[in-house]
Parts: structure tokens; C-alpha cells; sequence
């Protein structure tokens, strides 16, 4: 399979293109479509040779805000990091493959990184259909993988090298359902899922299971696909049935096109969903601000407006670094991944033979990531629990104009 684009960066502050062999240039430059290219920057503080970490994500398709979100909040951790020395002289260098969205491509690139590269760990994917398909290539090679925010709990079971940073979906589901019974006074919710979505049926499953333990009816579950755009039949069933609320577990793409029909059926019940919503692009989808997802909710691993100083401090440097643009949480889950790794190998110390890349050293780095406790995040506290899932509360966020307001926080 075409193999989309990748880049190799020393990530840093200062921003300087370098000029070296094979290198090409800022470190903030996104792989292209059609190429197998490099960029990097000098380093003035970290001066040993790079330790190699991948990364691989929707940085192109039709999720490709979830992964260039978090290429910046990884790129802003690896920059703060080597521009305080590194990690004992040794400079983070990212290298970066775009799987485009697509399954069979998230393996593909993880089997280069690991083939070609040599990383000593590897971050990614954010939707789960996609970890769950390459997480398997790094649990045999021995390569740790920590996934900034893939939800099914499919995931981590896939074996002991592979870990996430953020909670799990029986988690958000039931979250979901405890604000719709208990804010939203819901007693009958429909829910549309994505068939073909392992993250939309876990989610669907886990509400469910939550929402009529605490006395609610299901009054529907229609499916759809993520190629669909007309969704007027399911809505329509969905209306007769006058629920008081219709849970939508899906991504961005989808969510904007469903808002938008169900309006215009006249359905007036809040649409509610969980983090698969977090794009800039939610609201453009269902027809821009104060339309159609106006007063909706979803669930999310962190709320930009919390005031805790490990959040705040993350949001200005990110600013700074993004020409003023607001980090959503998969930026933020992002820059966890990053310090979360960074952590672990200063903790495991360095190899005895300087090689970082080895698997004894691997192995070693695996049991520093699976002994974090208590790391002060972006997105939290993260300690990550013995099945290698991190435990952490959610927030629930509602849509008001072109902006995403904390509501409250539901706590594990």
C-alpha cells in the first residue's frame, strides 16, 4: 500500500530550518501527499545523538483534524523538552507517517517505523478502529505504543506494550448516559452508530448498558456508515418516537449532516455524543454557528477553560506555538503522550551501551510507562491502571456559537 508521507524531526523551540543532508525544511512542516521526505531543526541545547520516537496518524482523509491536533500537541512536548537539554543530552527526534485515515495503512506505516526507524516507542492512533489494527506490530516487536486517545477498550488488551493516556469508552458511555438521566432528565433516548466503527458500537454499547440500569428506554438504534449522507429515514423513525434525547457516538464528519436533517424534520431533542466530536470542524458541518448542533453536549477527556495551572500553562504555550489558535483536547492528549514517554525513558535511565533502541532497553522502557502514577497532564492527572488504560474523569461540553463551554465533570 502507498505509504503517504512521512517526516523525520528534532523537534524544538527555536524553529530553525537546518541544513543537512537528507533534511528539508521547519520542524513544524506536515508530511506531503505522494512523498517520503524529511525536516528537523538544529538543537543548541541537546547536543548526543537523537533518541527515535514514531508517530503515525490521520494527518490526511476525512479525520484529519484528529491528527494534525495531535501532531501539535506531541510537537509542542518534544520542543519543550529539547529545549530544556533533552533527556540527558539526547534529543527527542519524531518521525512522523500519515496513514490517512485508513486501517490497512495504519499498519503499514507502524511496519516501517519499527522496520526502517528503529523507534523507541511509537504514539498513536487516535481513532481506535485504526490502534487496533497496528497496535498488534508493536506488541510483537517489543516496541511500546501509547495511544493519545483511541477509547475502545479493544486496544490496550491487544497485549503488555501497548498503553493510551486517556479513559475508555464503558467509561464515557456510562458518563453519557449518568449527564443525560441526571442533567437532561432523559427517560428515552434513540441512538444512531456507526456500524462499521468498532469506536461508535463500543460507545453505543456501554450507554446503553448505563442508561437502562438507571430506568431509561432505548426507543431506537438505527445504524449508518460513514460514507452516508442522507440519513432522513433513520431520523424520521427516530421522530415518531419523540425521544428525549439521541445519542450520536460517532466522528466529526458525520455529526454535522445528522444535526443538520434531524433540524430539519423537526426534531428538537439535544443531540449528544462523546469526544469523537472535538474538531474545529463540528460546527462548520452542521451548518456553522448558533445552526443546528447549537446547545448539544459530548463528553471529552479535558476542557480547555479548566484553570488547574498544568492546563492553562498548556494552553498559552500552545497558543504561542500555533499562531494564537485554540488546542482541543486531542492536542492536549497529544502533549501527554509525549511528556507521559519522556517521563518513563528519564526515569529507566540510560542503556549501558547508549543504545535506546534495543529491545532490552524496550522492555526496561515498557515497565517505566505501565509504573507511571499520578503525572500532572494537560488533560489531568494520569496514572496508568494495571491494564494499561489511564485513570481519569471526563467533562461533558456543550456547543454554544463556535465555541465548546464546560458543563461539569464526571468523575470515575
Amino acid at each position: 500500500m502507498r505509504i503517504t508521507g512521512s517526516v523525520n524531526r528534532t523537534l524544538t523551540l527555536g524553529l530553525v530550518c537546518a541544513s543537512m543532508a537528507i533534511v528539508s525544511g521547519c520542524a513544524n512542516d506536515k508530511p506531503k501527499a505522494g512523498s517520503d521526505g524529511a525536516s528537523g531543526v538544529s538543537n543548541g541545547t541537546a547536543t548526543k545523538s537523537p533518541i527515535v520516537v514514531g508517530e503515525f496518524g490521520s494527518l490526511s482523509g476525512s479525520e484529519s483534524t484528529f491528527g494534525t491536533s495531535t501532531d501539535n500537541g506531541l510537537k509542542l512536548a518534544c520542543n519543550e523538552i529539547n529545549a530544556k537539554g533533552g533527556i540527558d543530552g539526547h534529543p527527542l527526534n519524531v518521525h512522523v507517517l500519515d496513514d490517512e485515515g485508513k486501517p490497512d495503512s495504519a499498519l503499514t506505516v507502524v511496519q516501517k517505523l519499527i522496520n526502517q526507524d528503529k523507534p523507541i516507542a511509537i504514539i498513536g492512533e487516535v481513532a481506535s478502529k485504526l490502534s487496533i489494527q497496528a497496535a498488534p506490530a508493536c506488541n510483537s516487536n517489543k516496541v511500546p505504543m501509547i495511544s493519545p486517545s483511541s477509547t475502545n477498550p479493544k486496544v490496550t488488551q491487544i497485549g503488555p506494550y501497548i498503553f493510551r493516556v486517556c479513559f475508555i469508552d464503558p467509561f464515557q458511555g456510562t458518563a453519557a448516559a449518568k449527564f443525560a438521566v441526571g442533567t437532561l432528565k432523559a427517560k428515552r433516548a434513540a441512538i444512531m452508530t456507526d456500524q462499521q466503527n468498532d469506536y461508535s458500537t463500543g460507545l453505543t454499547k456501554f450507554f446503553t448498558a448505563s442508561f437502562t440500569q438507571q430506568g431509561g428506554t432505548i426507543v431506537a438504534n438505527p445504524s449508518y456508515t460513514k460514507d452516508d449522507l442522507d440519513f432522513h429515514s433513520q431520523l424520521a423513525n427516530i421522530k415518531a418516537l419523540n425521544p428525549d434525547v439521541i445519542y450520536v457516538p460517532g466522528y466529526y464528519g458525520q455529526i454535522g449532516p445528522i444535526a443538520k436533517q434531524a433540524r430539519q424534520l423537526g426534531i428538537t431533542a439535544p443531540l449528544l455524543g462523546g469526544d469523537g466530536w472535538d474538531s474545529p470542524k463540528l460546527v462548520e458541518g452542521a451548518g456553522g454557528p448558533g445552526k443546528a448542533l447549537e446547545g448539544c453536549y459530548f463528553t471529552n477527556h479535558s476542557s480547555m477553560e479548566n484553570p488547574d495551572p498544568a492546563i492553562q500553562n498548556f494552553v498559552k504555550a500552545f497558543k504561542t506555538a500555533n499562531n494564537n489558535a485554540q488546542p482541543d483536547a486531542l492536542a492536549a492528549l497529544g502533549y501527554d503522550a509525549g511528556m507521559v514517554l519522556a517521563d518513563a525513558i528519564k526515569r529507566t535511565g540510560a542503556p549501558a551501551d547508549g543504545d535506546y533502541s534495543a529491545e532490552a532497553y524496550r522492555v526496561k522502557l515498557r515497565d517505566s510507562i505501565a509504573a507511571t502514577k499520578d503525572f500532572p497532564g494537560a488533560t489531568g492527572a494520569i496514572t496508568i491502571g494495571p491494564d494499561r488504560n489511564a485513570v481519569k474523569p471526563a467533562v461533558v461540553l456543550q456547543v454554544k456559537g463556535a465555541d465548546f463551554k464546560y458543563v461539569t465533570t464526571v468523575n470515575p
